[in-house]
C-alpha cells in the first residue's frame, strides 16, 4: 500500500504559539485513511517528492512515498501500516 508522508505548516506554527496544546506535525496518507502522528520510521525504501506544479490535494508540494513499512507515534499510542 503506498502511503505518502508530509508536514503540516499549520500544526508547527500552532505548536510554536501553544507549547501547552500541541497538535501532531506529520500526516501520514494512505487510500483509507489519514494518520495525524509525532513520530515517523520508514522500514524500507523511499522517494522524496518536490512537486510545485501538482500539489497532494491538502496542497503539500514535498512529501515522501513509500510502500515500506511505517511505525508511527501518536498521542493515543503507537502503530505499524503496511
Amino acid at each position: 500500500m503506498k502511503k505518502r508522508i508530509h508536514i503540516n505548516q499549520h500544526n508547527i506554527r500552532h505548536n510554536a504559539k501553544n507549547p501547552d496544546d500541541l497538535r501532531p506535525p506529520i500526516t501520514v496518507k494512505t487510500y483509507k485513511a489519514n494518520y495525524k502522528v509525532f513520530e515517523v520510521a520508514i522500514e524500507g525504501p523511499s522517494t522524496l517528492v518536490y512537486s510545485p506544479d501538482k500539489p497532494l490535494s491538502c496542497g503539500a508540494k514535498v512529501w515522501i512515498e513509500t510502500d515500506a513499512w511505517i511505525e508511527y507515534k501518536h498521542a493515543y499510542g503507537e502503530g505499524r501500516l503496511l
